[in-house]
């Protein structure tokens, strides 16, 4: 017993000194790209909208707003091992269709040799106060990291933690002109496994650029107020994919307005028009093929009143086959699966980089 007692307090020991040798940097002291607005007042610091946002949007999106879809923090470290500790905003960790790793979770990265990013390990949270070792036995060398933060909670506090002695280095967030995706339950990032599967995420990767995502599920519906707010960033590009949550009499009322109001701010940042995309059975429900049919030429038609009117810079991504005709791209038909998902960023790339005269 003795014995026992004695290895059990040897542990003890060797888990305390392990934790106290980590040394612990909070991100909200370098900042992390996705939080658009510049230094505006928030209500929490990890809020997406300033608080001024508050009255002016709907309800329903100032509360979704909270969540921290597309935010990234990013550093260098030679440490064989990484740390977080977080605390989210809701004690719905999860949901039926969307596992905790995606809604609650943190998400991994790192840039190999070549500088490419590569999946590097992601969490499974279980409670709202999270702490964990994200990677250990790394192989020796000095870094880039990107940490994505929860997708479907709001996000209360965080902090990377490496071994003391370890070099790091904070990284602020990058001056270049972001991508703003605006759009539905899917741009908010409904339903990837973990964060960086998003495809504002993936695609933030492919072009190496700031990301700020403005999905909100089942609130995009391309409204004036979000108009106003995103005028205010000197965007890269804004991506407007609203279709999924609205009809074609919303889209003959909304769209052009909305192009308009953008265009008159920002005379020459492209602008994205992105019909929705099929459910995987539509093809067996005749009225949903019907509607995505109205919404798709509803679309179509304010891009050509646009164009006709002298509007410019203006791009359009049909939807048909955005997560693939197999019907094996979704959850529940509607909302992406990761394999949707990178089907989405697949569509989605070679329309920004002409948007954005990349090669």
């Amino acid at each position: 017993m003795k014995r026992t007692l004695a290895i059990l307090a040897a542990c003890f020991a060797i888990t305390t000194f392990a934790q106290d040798k980590t040394t612990w940097h909070d991100v909200t002291q370098w900042g992390v790209e996705g939080r658009g607005w510049g230094e505006q007042e928030r209500k929490r610091w990890f809020d997406r909208f300033p608080s001024k946002a508050e009255g002016k949007v709907t309800g329903a999106v100032w509360n979704l707003s909270r969540h921290s879809a597309g935010m990234m923090v990013r550093f260098k470290t030679n440490a064989n091992a990484i740390h977080a500790k977080w605390k989210v905003l809701s004690p719905r960790l999860g949901m039926a269709h969307m596992p905790p790793s995606g809604v609650s979770g943190l998400d991994l990265y790192a840039r190999d040799a070549k500088g490419k990013w590569r999946w590097a390990a992601a969490t499974r949270p279980s409670k709202q106060e999270m702490q964990a070792m994200l990677l250990g036995g790394i192989a020796p060398g000095l870094r880039e990291y990107a940490v994505y933060l929860p997708l479907y909670n709001g996000t209360e506090s965080l902090s990377i933690g490496v071994p003391a002695g370890a070099k790091f280095e904070r990284l602020a967030p990058r001056k270049a002109k972001p991508l703003i995706f605006y759009g539905t339950s899917i741009t908010h990032g409904a339903c990837a496994s973990r964060p960086g599967m998003a495809h504002p995420a993936i695609l933030g990767r492919r072009l190496d650029m700031p990301v700020i995502n403005i999905g909100f599920s089942g609130n995009g519906k391309m409204h004036a107020a979000v108009g106003d707010l995103m005028a205010e960033v000197d965007a890269a590009a804004y991506i407007i994919d609203c279709l999924p949550n609205m009809n074609a009499a919303v889209v003959n009322a909304r769209c052009v307005p909305l192009v308009k109001q953008l265009r008159k701010a920002r005379p020459h940042t492209p602008i994205v028009l992105v019909e929705d995309r099929r459910n995987a059975n539509s093809w067996l429900i005749p009225t949903r093929s019907k509607h995505h049919d109205a919404n798709h030429a509803a679309l179509r038609k304010a891009y050509e009143q646009l164009k006709l009117d002298g509007v410019t810079h203006l791009h359009y991504l049909g939807g048909d086959a955005l997560l693939g005709e197999d019907g094996e791209g979704t959850t529940d038909g509607s909302h992406p699966n990761d394999l949707g998902f990178i089907r989405q960023a697949n569509a989605f790339e070679p329309v920004l980089r002409k948007a954005l005269k990349l090669k």
